[in-house]
């Protein structure tokens, strides 16, 4: 009898792995394989097409030597320094209103769907929204500007490189701020409100409260924020892409991304191998930024 039981109770285990096969599989076809297969292929020459060819370390060696590689990257972090300062700066301001018990703001429901919405747009129509706002012609921008009398002639937003990166950063801030600002009033409301209330009781003002509590106690999400960010900041390609030439990065490649100098590569002149070889050095150098901005923000007082 008890190995009756038994044996039903191993059928119904197997049965289990039947409702998990058709997630394990999606996920080794288009996750692990992909990835498994750019590391096969940055280490050969191979055009995508005929038999991959050898090469050793010769691709990697390629890309720490190009001065271009280096360009799109430093273009790539400047971008991406700028989206945080000004995402991560919005989210905690609104974050400091939003939770301050002495305004109590209502419909903050409605302002996080409000703020969130950007995120919601797909790249493109932002990209086309924003290509005409700021278009130096007939721009909205522009007309504003000088009906206003603050500028005396047209500016060329994205066509010069003292402002295309960064009109580039502010419109993906503009895309991503409405997340981190959920992020952090989640945060925030689990922060037990003992700790404010005594502070409001001690005569804290609202700066203290928030540098001495509510910073301290949102660690964990600020960490969790920085790090995503800094991962999908150095993979930026949509908008930048979209806007600014395709792969070229005009003007002057001031706006050229490591992934669209990746792109170019991969899909413009079938250097796949090279290509591969690229995508794994921004991922070397992801991994290492993100365990040093970890190591940073838990470092703790006194070490």
């Amino acid at each position: 009898m008890a190995s009756q039981k038994a044996v039903k109770k191993r059928d119904i285990n197997k049965t289990g792995y039947l409702f998990v096969a058709p997630f394990v599989i999606v996920f080794l076809v288009f996750s692990v394989y992909p990835v498994a297969r750019t590391l096969y292929l940055s280490f050969n020459n191979y055009s995508g097409f005929g038999v991959p060819q050898p090469v050793g370390i010769a691709n990697y060696i390629r890309v720490f030597k190009d001065k271009f590689f280096w360009k799109a990257l430093g273009n790539t972090v400047r971008i991406w320094g700028v989206n945080i300062v000004l995402q991560l700066g919005l989210a905690f301001l609104l974050t400091i209103v939003f939770s301050d018990i002495k305004y109590k703001v209502r419909g903050l429901s409605v302002f996080r769907a409000l703020y969130y919405l950007p995120n919601l747009i797909a790249a493109t129509s932002v990209a086309f929204l924003f290509k005409t706002l700021l278009d130096w012609r007939y721009g909205t921008l522009n007309q504003l500007l000088m009906g206003t009398h603050l500028i005396g002639k047209p500016v060329d937003w994205l066509g010069q490189t003292a402002t295309a990166p960064y009109v580039v950063a502010v419109i993906s801030a503009w895309m991503w701020f409405g997340n981190s600002f959920i992020m952090l009033m989640a945060g925030v409301q689990g922060i037990s409100k003992d700790y404010f209330e005594a502070a409001a009781i001690d005569g804290a003002g609202r700066w203290k409260t928030f540098f001495k509590i509510t910073i301290p106690l949102l660690k964990p999400i600020l960490l969790y924020v920085t790090i995503t960010s800094l991962i999908g900041g150095l993979q930026m390609f949509d908008i930048p892409f979209l806007m600014c030439g395709g792969t070229i990065g005009n003007p002057a490649g001031s706006t050229q991304t490591v992934v669209m100098y990746l792109y170019k590569f991969g899909f413009e002149t079938n250097q796949v191998g090279f290509a591969s070889a690229i995508a794994y050095a921004l991922f070397a150098i992801i991994l290492v930024l993100s365990i040093v901005q970890f190591k940073v923000m838990n470092k703790k007082e006194g070490d």
